[in-house]
């Protein structure tokens, strides 16, 4: 039986070509987006998961309540961590993660060799304890037990010691905090899974310097910089653990919090999902908020619905085709059941079809695709059991979606009446189709709608006067010691170049993570009436080389060392006139282990947006810095248009003051865009599947606009028979799926208004949804649709008559 049913599936697919390409195309373009994008949200949600016992395994994270400040951050205090595994029998075991803000890459040196290596981290030597990594050399026991130990992933290890064993060798780690020998322990890799917490270099916190600093450290109130994880025994009630933390904090840190006005709770968070949360504050590495993966699944699920719905469109479409055939067979014996099989195993072979099309395509789109996302989906894929899984339910689905209306619907014509060529059914098959219809593009209009708002957006951001300069600046990077002692010299050679504007020093610059924060009050006050402030470390010539706006007062001279200039929020909330802010003095209490200090406003900076225009602009200060170890940044404002000559000539300067520091440079209007990566990526994927949604619903209509012309072969006849002119015909056959789509547009302006809204609520700088938006959207749709129809309603009305009436 079901080889007969296959055998006939086959013969009407080879008999009706066109019908067939379109559905096999629509269902493979359908297919591949369903299937990438599935690996795609399987892949962030994997984060973390591969550990032993990962579902024991969780982060300490705070909320810090500081001067009217609230923040949930994913880091804390150092001492929490060992506190917790000394005071509570539900912990097994502990570690921290430390990232040194001020060192962001290491010089390294082995023999002969020597590079730049960014993403190491301190840890202690129970790291490994918790977290699961494949070993390729070395023993994860105790690999950083030994002062001065480091584990190595295995791309850093390849380029410093190429194929070779490297346990057991010494490298030179030259960087911001000194040069340090360090024995090389162990190289791992990620074959076993993804972790939020991405390494080159896995330092032992046992080797002075930051280590020590955070292994010593007592403070429960500040230095929210550690990322802290305990291991659970297994079957901890959590929730009762959790609840036990606020005497565990009042015990240890109370002293300390109300000596700071700060108000501190503590959280555990499992490990998995730290990757698919975006609430929290200094996060060790970019996560991926949930929302935007469940876009992506109805996304995948829409695309593959709009294929399934050509399949029905066309399958009802072709009834007419079919209802002798319907009726034959039911002559011969063949009941409902026997019919709804029939017409079931088609749509189950097309979609069968569908799917090993789409495989290949997939195979071939992955580097393109993975370029769109910024994803890492690589072919071992295929050898992933669930990959499979997913396929037969995606071949299931689709194919009993697709064909459940047209075995139904073909199945029901009574015998009789279909021998007769009368048949009809209850349900209209032609108001099935153009809602069908109506609901594709309603579909298409909204993303294509969601294309122009978030192509505004970026465009509002990027052309943003965000309060500072960034075009035409170049930011140059300094990362050793020795280095930063040739940085003046460095910065006095690039003043004398023509095409230099101005040249300014910082420990960081506009566009990056502000890690340094400090209390301050109003002279005369104290410390219970503190703001909390972000503060930059500059010289006197950074406001100048940023395009930093004073409003009142003035900008930094030499030797200004306890000048300071603040931005209008921070005046604000200090209760100041910035007007005649110059000349007050504040005192600003670094922590608990500190004396408050003196400092003098010199001037007030009109607001700049220094983060991301997701958030507010906040408290901000500039602190004048006369000990230029503290420098990291050089930023270079050029009035060159010609990067190329300018490049040499500040690449020679480099090659004669650090010939042995690779020469390395950033845009900082590139920087500046990166804190967008995650809304163009998600731009790149709604223009992509989108593409890929609209070819779909062409493809459709493409197959019912050949339909309706077929139909109506023998009217279009007589009409030109009777003087109608080509243009008249391609007018008739046009106007009701153009009539279709002005509905699609009415339904969907409401749909895409509101969802267009939401999205734009996670900015506090955001453009204002415009009809003109929606009204190109439409315009763009209904252009769609006249050059799809179009081609097949000239073809029509070109036609000769006399062979469409031959047969009267």
């Amino acid at each position: 039986m079901f080889k007969s049913y296959f055998k006939t599936a086959f013969r009407f697919l080879k008999k009706n070509k066109t019908f067939s390409f379109i559905n096999i195309v629509g269902l493979a373009i359908g297919t591949l987006c369903c299937l990438y994008i599935l690996l795609y949200v399987q892949e962030q949600y994997s984060y973390d998961k591969h550990y032993q016992n990962a579902a024991d395994i969780y982060r300490i994270n705070s909320f810090v309540k500081n001067g009217g400040d609230e923040r949930h951050s994913a880091a804390g205090s150092p001492p929490i961590a060992p506190a917790m595994k000394n005071d509570f029998s539900e912990v097994q075991q502990f570690t921290r993660v430390v990232v040194s803000k001020s060192v962001n890459q290491h010089l390294l040196h082995y023999k002969e060799k020597s590079m730049y290596e960014k993403e190491a981290v301190f840890v202690d030597s129970t790291f490994f304890d918790i977290f699961t990594y494949h070993f390729i050399y070395g023993d994860p026991a105790g690999a950083l037990t030994a002062p001065y130990s480091v584990v190595l992933i295995k791309a850093t290890a390849d380029k410093l010691f190429g194929n070779i064993d490297p346990v057991g060798q010494l490298i030179k780690v030259d960087n911001a905090s000194g040069i340090f020998d360090f024995k090389v322990t162990g190289v791992v890799d990620e074959s076993l899974g993804k972790s939020h917490i991405h390494a080159n270099m896995f330092f032992t916190m046992n080797s002075g310097g930051l280590g020590d600093f955070v292994r010593n450290n007592d403070s429960w109130a500040t230095n929210n910089f550690a990322y802290a994880y305990v291991k659970l025994y297994p079957n901890t009630n959590v929730t009762a653990l959790e609840k036990k933390l606020p005497a565990f904090l009042s015990y240890h840190g109370q002293q300390q919090l109300k000596s700071m006005g700060m108000e501190k709770t503590l959280h555990l968070q499992p490990v998995s999902s730290i990757h698919t949360t975006t609430d929290y504050v200094m996060e060790f590495s970019k996560t991926v908020s949930p929302s935007f993966l469940y876009l992506l699944l109805l996304i995948a699920a829409l695309i593959q619905l709009i294929a399934c719905i050509n399949f029905m469109n066309l399958s009802t479409a072709r009834a007419s085709k079919r209802a002798k055939e319907v009726g034959m067979r039911k002559v011969m014996g063949a009941d409902r059941k026997d019919l709804i099989q029939q017409f079931l195993g088609e749509s189950l072979l097309l979609s069968l079809i569908g799917v090993l099309v789409a495989l290949p395509l997939l195979l071939l789109a992955l580097p393109y695709l993975n370029q769109i996302t910024q994803a890492d989906i690589q072919l071992s894929f295929l050898t992933d059991y669930r990959l499979w899984l997913v396929m037969a339910t995606l071949i299931i689905t689709t194919g009993l979606l697709a064909g459940s209306y047209p075995a139904f619907y073909l199945s029901a014509f009574g015998t009789i009446k279909v021998i007769r060529g009368n048949f009809t059914n209850h349900i209209s098959a032609a108001g099935i189709r153009r809602s069908l219809v109506v609901f594709q593009f309603v579909l298409s209009i909204v993303l294509i709608s969601g294309i122009i708002v978030i192509y505004s957006q970026l465009n509002y951001i990027k052309n943003k006067d965000l309060g500072f300069e960034k075009e035409q600046q170049l930011v140059f990077s300094f990362h050793t010691n020795d280095a930063k002692s040739k940085m003046a010299a460095f910065v006095n050679d690039l003043r004398q170049l023509p095409e230099i504007k101005a040249v300014g020093r910082a420990n960081n610059y506009p566009s990056q993570f502000v890690y340094n924060d400090i209390d301050v009050y109003l002279a005369g006050g104290n410390a219970a009436n503190f703001k909390d402030a972000q503060y930059m470390l500059t010289d006197e010539y950074f406001a100048k080389a940023t395009g930093i706006k004073l409003v009142s007062g003035r900008d930094f001279r030499q030797q200004d060392s306890t000048g300071i200039l603040i931005n209008e929020t921070l005046a604000k909330q200090l209760g100041i006139d910035p007007a005649t802010a110059e000349g007050i003095r504040l005192f600003a209490q670094p922590s608990n282990i500190g004396p408050p200090f003196s400092i003098v406003i010199a001037g007030v900076m009109k607001d700049f947006n220094y983060n991301s225009l997701h958030e507010n602009v906040r408290p901000f200060m500039l602190m004048y810095d006369t000990d230029p170890s503290d420098f990291s940044h050089v930023i270079v404002n050029t009035g060159s248009k010609n990067y190329r000559e300018l490049l040499g000539k500040i690449g020679r300067i480099w090659q004669s003051r650090l010939p042995d520091v690779p020469f390395e440079y950033k845009f900082m209007d590139d920087e500046v865009q990166k804190q967008y990566e995650t809304e163009i990526t998600l731009s790149r994927i709604i223009n992509s599947f989108t593409l890929m949604a609209i070819i779909i619903s062409c493809l459709g209509l493409f197959g019912l606009a050949a339909f309706s012309a077929e139909q109506r072969r023998k009217e279009i006849g007589i009409r030109k028979a009777l003087g109608s002119s080509v243009s008249g015909i391609v007018q008739l056959l046009s106007k009701d799926f153009l009539k279709l789509v002005f509905i699609a547009i009415v339904i969907a302006i409401p749909i895409a208004w509101w969802a267009m809204n939401q999205w734009l609520q996670a900015y506090v700088y955001r453009i204002e949804v415009s009809w003109w938006m929606f009204a190109a959207a439409g315009m763009l749709a209904i252009f769609i649709s006249i050059c799809t129809i179009s081609f097949q309603a000239v073809n029509a009305a070109l036609a000769n008559p006399v062979k469409s009436l031959r047969s009267e």
